[in-house]
């Protein structure tokens, strides 16, 4: 497919209220992407306009600039995230297929190792810079886990056991804390960076099935995206302290510290809330950008601060056969084929 820039003109301007940084406006590049595989999460690598994209079985670089596939990492069965490691020139990705960490050279896109993770139930990863840590949220059975991996070496340096069967986002506070979403108990689960145990666990109430997460080290305050109602967390003392209202189908959540930015990308209601960080405990809804159904997860290059999504589109499914019995409720339906896949930056 030729790879061409569709449309690069939406803006949404903000209404400037008490408190805020006054009006903004936010300009959407949409790119035809192309390509076979589904989707997860995307991580950008900041500054250098690089975005790793999960596609179920490899891992696709984009030229954030172009819109243009510029490299890919193999061998990555139902990848789902992707954590960077600049300063070691490592990788790494999550993959549920075979239960492994594909480790990878950042430069060559070459794998390093794959690294198994006995625990299976792979999904979500990120580095925790501040200890030194790449971590691992793993929908694990019969208990959710979290995994610790040197970054390098690649060696598993400890497992943490989790309240929740559905660990999703995980953040770090650089103080030797890691809080971990858990999409099912809807809470926030903390844990020991150096012991790997679990230490409390906060209630998230009106915030319902808990994904995307972010901290902020400026007011200490920790970000929890859920569907139609996202919530903002005291670390100190894991109260609620404020709630943002955003659209249903979140599976993210993206935060630009410079800009004081929190990005929400709802995949059922085919936008992303933009809200802007007023005060510790007051956020304002400052845009909503259109984007597609679908798209749900987001990252942020908070060098650039630029806010990128990706989402596939599916033909139809294939027709069961005739004597096939209706699925159960909550069963897996398979989709049709990808038929197109679209890249997007949202800048301002």
């Amino acid at each position: 497919m030729t790879r061409r820039l569709l449309w690069a003109v939406v803006a949404i301007a903000a209404i400037a209220t008490p408190g805020s940084t006054g009006a903004q406006t936010f300009k959407v590049d949409r790119f035809s992407i192309g390509g076979d595989g589904g989707t997860d999460y995307l991580t950008a690598e900041p500054g250098t306009g690089r975005v790793f994209v999960s596609r179920a079985t490899h891992v696709m670089v984009i030229g954030a600039d172009s819109g243009k596939v510029i490299g890919e990492v193999r061998g990555t069965p139902r990848t789902h995230g992707i954590a960077l490691v600049p300063k070691q020139n490592h990788g790494f990705t999550t993959n549920g297929g075979d239960s492994t960490v594909t480790m990878f050279d950042l430069k060559t896109l070459a794998v390093i190792r794959k690294i198994p993770v006995r625990s299976g139930g792979l999904d979500g990863i990120m580095y925790d810079e501040a200890d030194d840590r790449v971590i691992l949220t793993n929908h694990s059975r019969p208990v959710g886990t979290a995994t610790a991996i040197d970054p390098k070496t690649g060696d598993i340096t400890g497992t943490a056991e989790l309240e929740d069967t559905a660990p999703e986002g995980a953040a770090s506070d650089g103080k030797g804390r890691i809080f971990v979403n858990n999409e099912r108990k809807s809470t926030v689960q903390v844990l020991d960076a150096k012991t790997m145990k679990a230490t409390g666990s906060w209630p998230l109430a009106p915030c319902e099935g808990p994904t995307g997460i972010a901290y902020d080290a400026k007011t200490n305050r920790i970000f929890c995206g859920c569907d139609k109602t996202s919530a903002v967390l005291d670390a100190a003392t894991g109260k609620v302290v404020a709630t943002i209202t955003n659209g249903d189908g979140v599976d993210a959540l993206g935060w630009d510290p410079v800009e004081r930015l929190i990005y929400i990308p709802a995949g059922r209601d085919s936008n992303v809330t933009i809200v802007h960080q007023d005060g510790a405990d007051k956020y304002t809804v400052v845009a909503t950008v259109p984007t597609m159904s679908g798209a749900k997860t987001i990252t942020v290059d908070p060098v650039r601060h630029v806010a990128y999504l990706f989402q596939p589109r599916y033909g139809p499914a294939p027709a069961p056969p005739p004597d096939a019995p209706p699925p159960a409720p909550g069963t897996f339906r398979p989709r049709g084929p990808v038929v197109g896949a679209w890249f997007f930056a949202i800048r301002h």
